[in-house]
Order: structure tokens, then C-alpha cells, then sequence
């Protein structure tokens, strides 16, 4: 069996492309940079450095696949539009285009719960409850094109089916605890409303199960979206305290309300683009609600109809983050 994944080198690409390989699989990882090309050589698998907006290189992957695993993403709370939009919808569409022309078996589309979310509460969505009118962000709206650009494929023959894994953490985590780290030091972790809002984590290689299982799945799961978490929403002060626990760091949280939280990205955001090559704010109003709002998932219809569960804790994930994290620190 053949499988290519998009977004190979990136924390949930590279983790499916080395399960895949342990498996027995032929798999070919693709990515814009080559920074992991011989580590993943190391491990058997094939590097290829293309852009998923360069269509024809797309297209030339997908040839000859089983599964076409879609990964790659621009991933940002802040940025551009447009350039969310040539990766993330124009990308896709070339991946699309080339598991149509090439016969894929079976494509496993990426997506995000973000496109679910906004500024308010909204606990336990189902796969099949609206979507926000305002998308939370350029990623989120680029990311919901993306999926009816899937779902228009797949009622017109194409073998697809898309997740959502909210919030993957684990190993490799290059984003959201980092992020949380990263203000802590500068004793900036924002503490909305006392960190109250309920929020769902996601281990890595719960991720990569769900992601097998549709692989795996009978033809008729073929069209379906599935909402993929942990099951196990905590407050987000208690995930700071266990995180920072768990490193051997004292906790140093700025304490605001949301609005005063909304305020500050607004003006973190603004500032950011006035400024040409301004990275993005260490507090962004799609943050905000990640982390100052209620938002979780309902993964019944995983459980059901994938057979999905999530095996490794967030504890255990948060022990797995923070000693590689510890080692990381020590190479460094």
C-alpha cells in the first residue's frame, strides 16, 4: 500500500508518516521545506519537497497512491488572507484534482474546529450543528472553503473523508503549548475570566488513530465529517497549572477579563499589521477564544461509527510534551 501525506515534516504529518511506515506502508511525505528530509529518510520514507500551490507538482504526488492523507495547512490565529487562501483552498484543490485523476482510494482531509468556534461559548458541537456566520479567522474561513471544496468533490465520485482534531498537542508541538510557555516566561499568560472556559485537548497520536480508522473505514463513512478530541474538556487554568506542573515552572498568569482580553488582540492585531514583517501577536481575538471561551466537541460520532478511542490521557500526553520538551531544552 501507498499513501502519501501532505504536510509531511509538519507535528501531525510526520507522526501519521512514521506510523504508516512501522505499518508496512510505501509512504511518501511532502512538504515545502526540506528540513526533515533525512530524518524521514532515516526512517524509510520518501521526501518530496513541493507547495501545494504548485499544482502540477501536486498532481505528479498523487499519482499512483492508495491514500492521500492531507495535512499541510497555512496554521495561524493571524495573517494575510489571500495567503491562507492559496494554500489552504487553492492547495486543497489541487490535491483534490490529483487523487480524481490519479484513482485514490480513499483521501483524509485535515480540517479544523476553529471553523465551529467564534467569540462566545459552544459547548459539545456535533459535526452536524451550523457554523458560525463570521468565521473566527482568515485560517478558519480559508479552512471551511476548503472542506466544501472536499465535500462538492465527494458528491461528484471523489473517496474523501474530513476531521477535526481540535487543539493536538504532544511531542513535536511546535504551537500551542510553546505558545503557552512562551508567555509564561514573559509572566504574560493571559487568565481569562480565571481561566474558567472549558477547553479540549487533542494527544497527537489519538490524532493519527482517527486519522488510520478512516483509512480504514467502510465506503459508506465515505462523505462524513468527524469531530476529534480527547474526550476530556478541563478548565484552562487547570491545563496551565498541569502543563506548568509538569515542566517544574511556576505559573505566572496576567489575570483579565475577555473583554478587556478581546480588547488587548484587537490592538495586538492592528499593530501587527501597521508593521511590515510584524510576526504574529502574541495574543490574537481567535486566541482569545480559543482560550477565554467555553468551546468543546462532541466525538460520539467518532466513537460510533469509526470505532475511535482515545488511548493516551491528556496527563500522559502532558508528561510525553513535557520530557521532550526538558530534553529539547538540555540539547539546546
Amino acid at each position: 500500500m501507498k499513501a502519501l501525506v501532505t504536510g509531511g515534516t509538519g507535528f501531525l504529518g510526520r507522526r501519521l508518516a512514521i506510523r504508516l511506515r512501522d505499518a508496512g506502508w510505501e509512504v511518501t511525505a511532502m512538504a515545502r521545506r526540506g528540513d526533515a528530509r533525512q530524518a524521514l529518510h532515516a526512517r524509510g520514507i520518501r521526501f518530496l519537497q513541493a507547495d501545494l500551490r504548485n499544482k502540477e507538482a501536486v498532481l505528479e504526488a498523487c499519482a499512483g497512491q492508495d491514500a492521500v492523507f492531507h495535512c499541510g495547512a497555512l496554521s495561524s490565529s493571524w495573517g494575510a488572507y489571500q495567503k491562507f487562501y492559496d494554500t489552504n483552498v487553492t492547495g486543497t484543490a489541487h490535491v483534490i484534482e490529483g487523487c480524481i485523476r490519479h484513482g485514490a482510494a480513499r483521501m483524509i482531509h485535515v480540517s479544523t474546529p476553529s471553523v465551529c468556534f467564534g467569540s462566545g461559548h459552544r459547548m459539545n458541537v456535533r459535526e452536524t450543528d451550523p457554523l458560525p456566520a463570521r468565521p473566527a479567522s482568515s485560517y478558519a474561513a480559508t479552512k471551511q472553503l476548503a472542506e466544501d471544496a472536499v465535500n462538492r468533490a465527494v458528491a461528484a465520485g471523489l473517496p474523501a473523508i474530513i476531521i477535526r482534531p481540535r487543539a493536538v498537542i504532544g511531542p513535536g508541538d511546535t504551537s500551542i503549548l510553546p505558545r503557552l510557555i512562551a508567555a509564561n516566561a514573559q509572566r504574560r499568560l493571559p487568565m481569562i475570566d480565571q481561566g474558567r472556559a472549558l477547553i479540549d485537548l487533542t494527544y497527537v497520536d489519538n490524532v493519527v488513530d482517527a486519522m488510520v480508522l478512516c483509512q480504514k473505514a467502510p465506503a459508506d463513512r465515505i462523505g462524513r465529517t468527524y469531530h476529534i478530541s480527547n474526550g476530556e474538556p478541563l478548565p484552562f487554568a487547570e491545563a496551565a497549572q498541569r502543563l506548568f506542573r509538569k515542566l517544574g515552572q511556576p505559573l505566572h498568569a496576567k489575570r483579565l477579563s475577555f473583554a478587556a482580553a478581546y480588547t488587548a488582540a484587537s490592538l495586538m492585531e492592528l499593530t501587527a499589521a501597521l508593521l511590515p514583517g510584524s510576526r504574529e501577536p502574541m495574543l490574537t481575538r481567535a486566541v482569545a477564544g480559543m482560550i477565554g471561551r467555553s468551546q468543546t466537541l462532541d466525538i460520539g460520532a467518532a466513537r460510533s461509527e469509526l470505532g475511535y478511542t482515545p488511548h493516551i490521557s491528556i496527563d500522559e500526553g502532558l508528561d510525553a510534551f513535557a520530557a521532550w520538551w526538558r530534553e529539547c531544552s538540555h540539547d539546546a
